[in-house]
């Protein structure tokens, strides 16, 4: 219900534009979201005469408000107590939209190194786990790979767990979250049966176990898994655990834990730079079989910078826009797919003209030159830092960074973002200057 919820809301804001204000206040505003049913957009009056002036005057704006939020025709129907209690209602909260986007869960096999999208914010926890799936129990032992949610852990896990499967199969390999491995060995030590869960893991070659900050604070389940760690680590068997934190920042991790978590290796994932969102959201398209341009993929890149699941979401909605609208891929697409997670994911913006005024202070270019169409090194360095800055700090589209750049084209501003990520990783003066202007800004 909640999707329908936001969609029927930024509907009536459409109809609000398109009706009086009386009309709106006296026919739409007490309309109640209901859902979709087979297609239809649903929505419910108690009044039948309510619903037939409905129907009568205003279903053309109402038409025509769906399709401005969901990009493509939708049929909507009123219904009221009778038709409800009659089975009118749909079966579920759930658009078309949302039903193609959400399709099975991925089949563990399908993760691997070769899909894995490695860019300067986890190729060193990509390179790690190479080394470790293709030398268990020697390369880095443990190996602790820690960072936010949705930005390629599990996915490390699950393609370590396949390429030691394919390359060493008489190998036992066990991938287990730490939710599972707790309520797993609380009911069989419920049950007398803590014998075969200590059979179940300790036998193992290589121990996969992922959201491991969960365990911190049940004691019992640490004792357990000290015990099982201390087991598999004497015997040379390789252990590789996922987290959100670091070790030393799960404060109610018993100590000794916290001692064997940093003895091995630790590896950070962070957010992904711009380039590896590019890639990211074109090899996301790529396993669904479309052919994504250019400016699409970089429009989603530019908008989403959270992380990598948002941005397959992203591509799964997208997709599930073309297969039902059969028009092609556009920007226009592109925006309608990842409205809502704009709108939900959005953080407090940042003014625009403070962050041109930190870059002008910062690099002595008057702000009138950097948005204007001065070429000198100086300005033209300015000029792109900012477009960078705006990018990272603001929720602004490449042609909304262009317009507060004097008129600046897309492909100039995606120049520049390109630019400044490149020099970022050659040029450590490029990279604090960049860091210490964003930190600034946020810190106002």
């Amino acid at each position: 219900m909640q999707n329908f919820d936001k969609i029927w809301e930024r509907v009536k804001d459409e109809i609000a534009l398109n009706v009086t204000e009386v009309s709106f206040e006296t026919w739409i505003r007490d309309l109640e979201a209901i859902g979709f049913r087979e297609g239809a957009a649903v929505l419910y009056t108690s009044s039948s005469y309510q619903r037939d002036v409905i129907k009568g005057r205003f279903m053309n704006a109402i038409n025509d408000a769906f399709e401005a939020v969901l990009g493509r025709e939708c049929e909507v129907r009123i219904i009221t107590k009778d038709e409800m209690d009659a089975g009118s209602a749909p079966d579920g909260p759930t658009s078309p939209i949302e039903q193609v986007a959400q399709s099975a869960p991925e089949p563990d096999d399908t993760f691997t190194f070769e899909n894995f999208i490695v860019g300067n914010s986890n190729k060193f926890a990509h390179a790690a786990s190479l080394a470790v799936a293709n030398n268990p129990g020697y390369a880095y032992n443990p190996l602790f790979i820690y960072g936010d949610s949705g930005l390629g852990k599990t996915h490390l896990l699950k393609a370590i767990k396949n390429e030691i499967e394919n390359s060493n199969p008489a190998l036992k390999v066990a991938f287990v979250t730490c939710e599972d491995f707790t309520n797993e060995f609380l009911e069989l030590l419920r049950a007398g049966r803590g014998a075969e869960f200590r059979n179940r893991y300790r036998p193992v070659d290589v121990l996969l176990i992922d959201d491991i900050q969960f365990i911190a604070g049940k004691q019992s389940t640490e004792e357990e898994f000290l015990n099982t760690f201390n087991t598999l680590y004497d015997r040379h068997k390789q252990i590789v655990m996922a987290a959100d934190r670091k070790p030393n920042e799960m404060k109610t991790l018993a100590d000794r834990l916290r001692t064997r978590f940093e003895q091995g290796l630790l590896a950070d994932i962070q957010q992904p730079d711009y380039e590896t969102r590019v890639a990211i959201v074109k090899s996301k398209a790529g396993l669904l079989g479309l052919e994504i341009p250019d400016e699409v993929a970089e429009f989603i890149a530019s908008r989403l910078k959270s992380h990598t699941r948002q941005l397959e979401s992203a591509v799964k909605k997208l997709s599930a826009y073309h297969k039902l609208s059969g028009d092609p891929l556009s920007l226009s697409m592109a925006q309608n797919a990842i409205k809502d997670t704009i709108v939900e994911d959005a953080e407090a913006g940042v003014d625009e003209e403070k962050i041109l005024e930190e870059i002008s202070r910062t690099l002595s270019v008057p702000v009138d030159e950097i948005c204007g169409k001065k070429q000198t090194a100086d300005v033209s360095f300015a000029r792109k830092v900012a477009a960078y800055v705006l990018h990272e700090t603001t929720n602004y589209s490449t042609k909304k960074i262009g317009d507060v750049l004097g008129g600046k084209d897309h492909s100039t501003i995606v120049y520049y973002l390109r630019n400044v990520e490149k020099e970022k990783k050659t040029n450590a003066k490029m990279r604090n200057t960049v860091d210490d202007i964003i930190k600034n800004i946020k810190g106002k």
